[in-house]
This record gives structure tokens, C-alpha cells and sequence, in this order.
């Protein structure tokens, strides 16, 4: 052991006078002042929090899908599916998170991770039910739309663009914005055309499938932090793809037609006329739908492959969306009571008006969607002169106001009614 004049601290070099204490190795032959052990201790420290800040707040599937009830009516089977799926994506990430943080644990086995893709109609709520897990789970969420994609070189956003918004939604966390939530729209719009040597190349379709391939699979991506191209001398963020959850969907417009054709060829044995036509045209559901099936509508078998996970969504009856209108959490009908009793009137509405609502949305085929189209058309001259005149007290929305007419309005005492 060294005298105490001469002993010095090995990181920050202070003697031990200036130290105050030095803790000696077991050798004796370096030493560490106690400033030194609480920086060590700060960085520590730190590196957990980072380690805890990473992992999601993981629900089981169950929990999932009575939070998705809250916001979602109908598409019971679309539920269970997705929030198994999620609840196996964040589960697989936090797993992934705490081996490599474990030294003695890096050789373990490590869990690849599962894409989604929805299909189902317009309005039956495909990016709903992504966003709603986002919110559920609290992890940064974007919607984009495929239809904008071109393939890089061509006029249009690249796929670097969508990992931007969402470094955007996760206000430039780079950590959470690699546990985030993709919902990449208008999917099926992507899929390659026929085969013609005659046609220039197709930047916007199986040029765009090309470059979301890596993306979904996970790869280190560089983005231009204010958007556009990539410039030689620009600072690029670099973003790990690896844990983010991509969700694609699609109407997929004729793939019943494909899924048919298929039926018809494996039908075994002879089934009756009634039996047949119910056979070919079944699709409710998403074991009909093959990769095979999503190859010849377009998309490539590697893009296939990047999306084990396919979710069929059905098309919303009008029951479904007379309830949509009055159940889930933030329903639309709720929506325009509070926003009428901002102003100081009750709104109420007719359940024969609610019932023409959903049968307009039906009509129109714009399912969920449409609701609110609806909704702003009939109700326009009312939000217009309802802020303007506080003399109405209630107003009872019944079928009639779907028609122009104007609904019945009981006025407070000595009021005026509206367009008096």
C-alpha cells in the first residue's frame, strides 16, 4: 500500500487531500474517490431508466380487447385477434430489450416480429382499431396513406417520410418513436399491375412494395430531419425499425372474386346447388384469405411474407352502426351533445332519426365513415344560428330533420324562436 500523500484517484486523478476519501482496489493498487462512485453511481442510474423507458406498458389480450370494446362497436373477431398480436409484439420487445441488457442472457433465442395486414371495406374501421391501440398502449401513433408513396427517384414522398412523421409524433424521441405504431392505408392501391413489356416501370406500386420491405422487416433507416431528399452533407436521424408495429390496410376490391375462383377448384365431391353457391360465396372470414390469394391480386410474395398476420373485417350492418352512433366511449352523437351544450342547449335526438342516419351511411356504402357526413349536412343551420340566439333551451332531432324540416325546439320563457 502506497502512503497516503501519494495516493491519487485512478479516474479523475485527485489526490487525497483534495478527495477527502479513496476507496482502494483489492490489489491496493488504485483508488476511487467518493465523487467518482456517485457519478458512477448517476450513470448507472441513468442506464436503467433508459432501460425501463424502452419497454411498453404491456396488457394482456384480454385487457386489450375491453379497452378496444370501449371505443369499437362490432368486428368481434378483428379484436381478439389484433390485441393477441400486439400484446405479442410488445411482449416479444420487451423480452428482446431485457437479454440484450443481460449479458449471460444475449445468446438466447431472438423473437422476429409480426406485421398486420386489415382487410375490409371502407368505413369498417381499420385505421379506428390502430389508433385505438396506440392510445391503449401510449405509444406514438401515425396514419399514411400508400396512395402518396413512389418509389425513390420519383415525384411523390418516399417511404422515409412516414418513419419522419412518426419521429415527428414522438415529438423526436428516437427510443419511442422505435416503439411505435404505423398504419400505412389504401394498401391493396399498391399492388402491381398486369404484366405488359409495353408499360414503363410502376413507381407507385410494385416500386413502393419493393421499398417498404425493408422497413417492415427492420432496418436502420436514415430520415431527413425537415423531410424531401437526402443531401450529402445533411445530418440525417437514424432510426431502428426493428420494434415498430406496421399495420397495413386495404378494401381489396375483387379479391373475393380470387378467393372464389379458389374454392370452386379445391371444392371436393358434389355439394347441392344452395350448399355451392353459400361455399364460393363465403367471406367472413380471415382463413379464406391466403397469401396465394393476396399474390394474384397484386402483391409480391415478399411483401406477403413481411405480413403473417391478416385480419378480415366484415362490412358494418345498419344495427352496427345505429350503435356506433350511440355506444362506443367517444360516439358521434355524444360528440354533438357536448358540443350543443357548450352553447346552452340540451340536444336530443329520435331514434327513427338515428335509424335514418346509419340507413343514409348504408346507402351511401360509406359504412362508419359516413356518419358524420351525414351528421354535418343535416345539422349545418343549426350549429349556425344556435350560437347566435339563446333563447332555445332543448332541441329534439327527429327524422324529419333529415329532410330539411326543421326539428322541434322548445324555447325558454319569454325567447324568441330561431329565424323569428
Amino acid at each position: 500500500m502506497e502512503p497516503i500523500s501519494k495516493m491519487y484517484c485512478s479516474f479523475c486523478g485527485k489526490s487525497s487531500s483534495e478527495a477527502g476519501k479513496l476507496v482502494a482496489s483489492p490489489s491496493g493498487n488504485s483508488f476511487i474517490c467518493d465523487e467518482c462512485i456517485s457519478i458512477c453511481k448517476e450513470i448507472l442510474k441513468e442506464d436503467e431508466l433508459v432501460k425501463f423507458d424502452c419497454k411498453v406498458n404491456l396488457l394482456k389480450p384480454k385487457e386489450i380487447k375491453a379497452k378496444l370494446d370501449e371505443y369499437i362497436i362490432d368486428q368481434e373477431e378483428a379484436k381478439k385477434v389484433l390485441s393477441v398480436a400486439v400484446y405479442n409484439h410488445y411482449k416479444r420487445i420487451n423480452y428482446n430489450l431485457e437479454n440484450k441488457t443481460t449479458i449471460k442472457n444475449r445468446s438466447v433465442v431472438e423473437l422476429e416480429k409480426s406485421n398486420v395486414l386489415l382487410l375490409g371495406p371502407t368505413g369498417c374501421g381499420k385505421t379506428l382499431l390502430a389508433s385505438t391501440l396506440a392510445k391503449i398502449l401510449e405509444v406514438p401513433f401515425v396514419s399514411a396513406d400508400a396512395t402518396t408513396l413512389t418509389e425513390a427517384g420519383y415525384v411523390g414522398e418516399d417511404v422515409e417520410s412516414i418513419l419522419l412523421k412518426l419521429i415527428q409524433a414522438a415529438d423526436y424521441d428516437l427510443k419511442r418513436a422505435e416503439r411505435g405504431i404505423v398504419y400505412i392505408d389504401e394498401i391493396d392501391k399498391i399492388a402491381k399491375k398486369a404484366q405488359n413489356k409495353a408499360l414503363p416501370r410502376d413507381p407507385s406500386g410494385e416500386g413502393v412494395q419493393q421499398a417498404l420491405l425493408k422497413i417492415l422487416e427492420g432496418t436502420t433507416a436514415s430520415v431527413p430531419p425537415q423531410g424531401g431528399r437526402k443531401f450529402p452533407y445533411q445530418e440525417n436521424l437514424s432510426i431502428d425499425t426493428s420494434n415498430i408495429l406496421f399495420i397495413c390496410g386495404g378494401a381489396f376490391v375483387g379479391i373475393d372474386k380470387i378467393i372464389e375462383g379458389r374454392l370452386a377448384q379445391n371444392k371436393l365431391g358434389f355439394l347441392a346447388a344452395e350448399e355451392e353457391t353459400t361455399a364460393l360465396k363465403e367471406y367472413q372470414s380471415k382463413d379464406k384469405v391466403l397469401p396465394d390469394d393476396l399474390n394474384k391480386f397484386g402483391l409480391i410474395p415478399e411483401f406477403v411474407g413481411r405480413l403473417p398476420i391478416v385480419v378480415k373485417l366484415n362490412e358494418l350492418s345498419q344495427t352496427a352502426l345505429i350503435k356506433i352512433l350511440k355506444e362506443p366511449k367517444n360516439a358521434i352523437i355524444k360528440q354533438y351533445k357536448q358540443m350543443f351544450f357548450m352553447d346552452g342547449v340540451q340536444l336530443e335526438f329520435d331514434e327513427r332519426a338515428i335509424e335514418q342516419i346509419a340507413k343514409q351511411a348504408m346507402l351511401l356504402k360509406s359504412g362508419a365513415r359516413g356518419l358524420r357526413t351525414i351528421l354535418e349536412n343535416a345539422m349545418l343551420e343549426l350549429m349556425y344560428e344556435i350560437p347566435s340566439n339563446k333563447s332555445v333551451k332543448t332541441l329534439v332531432l327527429d327524422e324529419e330533420l333529415l329532410k330539411k324540416v326543421k326539428p322541434i325546439e322548445i324555447y325558454k320563457e319569454n325567447s324568441v324562436p330561431l329565424n323569428a
